[in-house]
């Protein structure tokens, strides 16, 4: 960095190459600049990037990882000879400080304060994954050859179990070995089909001109042929034909519901009353009580009551029996043939005259005795 910010500068007059060498030196910086303001006591700034997630013990946040810090970055030892760096930096969320440090035993960061690690690690055996192997085992290894011979043996039944897979793996992989003829096969399916768009997307820009549509046409499936096999068109009739059929409807229904000239009830007091004025001389007329008609008598003199409540529930509960007896003479009456009709001229008119209309004679009669 300092040959960078040193090149095609400004080199004053006083410079003297063979005294200072260097614009560093003329200056009295370091090429590092502020980085490396506190390397007499062996820290160098740097740019650290945490390794994994983490949590900080002064706030409790979640540091996730691939953040990136300014941290001092000192030597603390070694192992064997690799050296082992310590680095420490503040939290951007708190004044906490977190120090890691290096594990090349593990090949890992190991955190020293200020933090604790969110534990996402596995075994890499069961994963079988490349393990370093310990200095140890690495010198017993080379020393010891019955200790090599039972580890051999223990790579060759791994060997053994995993045989089948890598064989499906290179099976696979062989379908893919002449890229050339693969690629050469795909182009030309890819034209084929590009053919078959481009007849389909003429066709559609057809259809689309002659019935004037700007909307995108889906490609035609089976089913949809079948779907409109099965429809059938109909002209669609305008708001005034449809109104006028409506009205027309309506012109033409009976008046009288079917069902009510279709009850059994009505049929028969129907043919019941058309069987009255058309009987034969000789045979008997139907009573009219079955027909559901009721007689009503009129008196012509009016009678007073003067004798009260009692009296005139009486004299109603006579009336009554008076009304039932003239009906029944009513009744025989027109029952009987027509010359019975022409003797009763004769006779002496009756007191009682029958109607078919209801009266209300009786009851009145009292009431104006009464006033």
């Amino acid at each position: 960095m300092g040959e960078r910010k040193g090149v095609n500068k400004y080199y004053p007059p006083d410079f003297d190459p063979a005294k200072h060498g260097s614009l560093n030196k003329y200056r009295n910086s370091h090429p590092l600049r502020e980085r490396a303001r506190k390397l007499s006591q062996g820290i160098l700034i740097i740019r650290f990037e945490m390794p994994y997630n983490i949590w900080c013990d002064g706030c409790q946040n979640h540091i996730g990882m691939g953040v990136r810090y300014n941290a001092e970055k000192k030597k603390v030892g070694n192992y064997y000879t690799t050296p082992i760096f310590r680095f420490r930096m503040k939290c951007h969320l708190c004044p906490n400080h977190i120090e890691m440090q290096t594990d090349p035993a593990s090949c890992d960061y190991v955190i020293v304060s200020g933090a604790r690690r969110k534990e996402e690690r596995w075994d890499a055996e069961a994963g079988e994954q490349v393990v370093a192997t310990a200095h140890e085992e690495k010198q017993k290894l080379e020393t010891d050859a019955m200790y090599r011979l039972e580890h051999g043996t223990q790579d060759q039944s791994k060997l053994q179990r995993a045989l089948p897979t890598l064989q499906n793996i290179q099976e696979a992989q062989s379908a893919w070995k002449d890229d050339f003829a693969l690629n050469s096969l795909l182009r030309q399916k890819f034209r084929e089909e590009k053919k078959v768009l481009q007849e389909e997307e003429k066709k559609d820009l057809a259809l689309q001109t002659r019935a004037n549509l700007s909307i995108p046409l889906v490609q035609e499936a089976e089913e949809d042929r079948h779907l409109a096999a099965l429809l059938k068109y109909q002209s669609l009739g305008s708001y005034e034909d449809k109104q006028k059929q409506k009205r027309n409807e309506i012109v033409d229904r009976p008046w009288f519901s079917s069902t009510q000239l279709s009850s059994p009830k009505t049929s028969d007091t129907l043919k019941k009353l058309a069987s009255v004025g058309k009987s034969p001389p000789g045979k008997s007329l139907l009573p009219l009580n079955s027909l559901g008609v009721v007689c009503r008598k009129s008196r012509d003199t009016k009678r007073a009551s003067s004798e009260g409540e009692s009296n005139t529930s009486d004299a109603t509960a006579q009336v009554n029996r008076q009304d039932s007896g003239a009906s029944e003479a009513l009744l025989d009456s027109s029952t009987r043939p027509s010359g019975g009709s022409q003797k009763a001229e004769g006779s002496p008119p009756s007191s009682f005259a029958a109607s078919l209309v209801a009266d209300y004679s009786d009851s009145a009669s009292g009431s104006e005795a009464e006033l």
